[in-house]
């Protein structure tokens, strides 16, 4: 059962699709349209080092939307200040 990755042409979603068998034909989950492109697969390959990259960037994204959450709460309690 192989799992194939997806472009619809008529919306433009991607997304996978598991196949069973030779008859099975996928459909676009959002618009249920049969005019697909099955884009290529690359494997995932993971190490030590894109591992720490990962968590570098995970870290400086969490960092960011904190201080944007707290700006954002600062802004809202000087405009509802009573």
């Amino acid at each position: 059962m192989p799992l194939y990755e997806y472009a619809c042409l008529s919306c433009g979603d991607r997304f996978e699709a598991l196949l069973r068998g030779a008859q099975a034909a996928a459909r676009c989950p959002k618009c249920a349209s049969s005019e697909l492109e099955r884009l290529v697969s690359v494997p995932r390959v993971q190490s030590a080092s894109t591992r720490a990259l990962t968590m570098k960037a995970a870290r400086a994204r969490d960092r960011q939307q904190g201080e944007e959450r707290t700006r954002a709460q600062r802004e809202y309690e000087l405009s509802h200040d009573d």
